[in-house]
């Protein structure tokens, strides 16, 4: 099973951890990249990862999750497609950077698109093209499922 997650997941682990839901997602999403270094899981990397994260104001965050894309088999890089399917999500009302994840998501062939972020959450039922769904959906339900 194929899986990008986006930016906001990989940072969940450093958020204020005092909120249950926060704690939950980081649990979950601690949970599955336990899975992504036992290669139970395919994690896909992308161009617009890097580049948001190479934003990231805090050296630390962002060399740790940096780190993330060796265990990647696949990177997905900007391509006139990938482009063009991000202008559409735009169009779907997606953020610039959030249409470029799920467009990578696509191209990289991604059974599922985690993220924490409720407004792309909300958009699902709007996007067929890849599952969009929180980590901890993606635990209780997915993986549940599967064992």
């Amino acid at each position: 099973m194929n899986i990008y997650l986006d930016n906001c997941c990989f940072n969940r682990p450093f958020d204020d951890q005092s909120f249950i839901r926060i704690k939950l997602e980081t649990d979950a999403k601690l949970h599955i990249q336990g899975k992504v270094r036992r290669q139970e899981l395919e994690l896909t990397w992308s161009y617009i990862l890097e580049f948001e994260n190479s934003m990231n104001p805090y050296k630390n965050k962002r060399e740790r999750i940096q780190k993330w894309k060796i265990f990647a088999s696949n990177v997905v890089c900007e391509t006139p497609t990938i482009l063009s399917c991000g202008h559409t999500f735009q169009e779907q009302g997606v953020k610039k950077k959030d249409s470029l994840h799920l467009a990578c998501a696509i191209e990289g062939q991604c059974d599922y698109f985690l993220t924490t972020d409720d407004k792309l959450l909300k958009k699902r039922q709007d996007i067929t093209e890849v599952h969009i769904i929180s980590p901890v959906e993606f635990v209780t339900t997915i993986l549940e499922e599967r064992s």
